[in-house]
């Protein structure tokens, strides 16, 4: 077995494990689409934990609006660093969910 190592480069994407192109079939397209959209959600809810405790009581921060809007903000980041390769979630998640469609394709067999 080969690995290769790629440097990371400050502002590049980060290289994925394994993702589903389009010349996969749609449940793997699906699982991948899945697998990301479970390492958004995580990393949302880990900011919103993040900055639960920040202060923003200044001159142009603080306030109801802040706070409501403090959630969809994190949501967005969430879905920025998913995309940008996040943190190693949605390969994992993909891989397990492959185990499972794939034990439940030998188990209705």
């Amino acid at each position: 077995m080969t690995m290769t190592i790629t440097p990371y480069v400050p502002g590049a994407k980060i290289p994925k494990l394994e993702v589903a192109t389009g010349n996969d079939s749609v449940d793997r397209q699906q699982a991948w689409r899945a697998a990301e959209e479970f390492e958004s959600f995580f990393l949302s809810r880990m900011l919103d934990d993040m900055f639960s405790g920040l202060k923003t009581d200044g001159l142009f921060g603080g306030g109801q609006g802040e706070t409501m809007y403090r959630g969809l903000l994190n949501e967005q980041y969430g879905k920025v660093i998913a995309d940008a390769g996040g943190v190693g979630i949605a390969d994992t998640v993909f891989r397990e969910i492959l185990k499972l469609q794939e034990g439940n394709a030998n188990a209705h067999s």
